[in-house]
């Protein structure tokens, strides 16, 4: 798994790019602070080499809570920024700071 930033200089936002490999998934979303934690419009596309992609703009000058969805189960980010812990969830979620 990997998160790519990339800062645009003429707006305040990032956009970060999501790459998850998972061959064997049938769907994987990104759920977090960014958009309510719900995965309708979340998904990453599926490419040739079973790696799934997505981008999203998120504001700069923030944190976010996420995790990943793949075919229903929470995963999270193995190279985010941190982690924090959820009580709502009772479980770590990934740190995203921009």
């Amino acid at each position: 798994m990997a998160i790519a930033k990339q800062y645009l200089k003429t707006k305040p936002i990032c956009k970060v790019t999501f790459t998850v490999p998972a061959s064997e998934a049938k769907k994987v979303e990104v759920v977090g602070d960014f958009n309510n934690w719900k995965p309708k419009g979340a998904a990453l596309k599926k490419l040739k080499n079973g790696t799934f992609k997505g981008t999203m703009n998120l504001p700069r000058e923030s944190s976010f809570e996420f995790k990943y969805l793949i075919d229903g189960a929470y995963v999270n980010e193995v190279e985010a920024d941190g982690y924090q812990w959820n009580e709502y969830a009772g479980s770590e979620n990934a740190v995203l700071k921009l």
